[in-house]
């Protein structure tokens, strides 16, 4: 009866371990729409963004100049909005 408990307990162990890394991994990610696009040239911005903390159950805010003349407004759900922006002109 023992053996039997450790069996079933290492099994559901082993689903479990599973079940994370595969669920963190960049391939689930990318498949759910969830991962960075890629970066022609892997060469990028990589500028820091403006980040503003909301409250708990609000989305962060990221803001940032992209392309010229353009900023880009993120949250943490996924909303986006790109608006001209004058101080973005350089």
């Amino acid at each position: 009866m023992r053996r039997k408990n450790i069996v079933q307990c290492a099994a559901v162990l082993a689903l479990v371990a599973g079940g994370l890394l595969t669920g963190c991994s960049q391939n689930y990610a990318d498949e759910r729409g969830k991962g960075d696009a890629p970066v022609k040239g892997k060469k990028g911005d990589d500028t820091a963004a403006e980040v503003y903390n909301m409250p708990d159950d609000f989305s962060n805010l990221a803001t940032k100049c992209v392309g010229h003349g353009f900023r880009a407004y993120v949250t943490t759900q996924g909303w986006v909005e790109i608006v001209k922006d004058e101080s973005c002109a350089s």
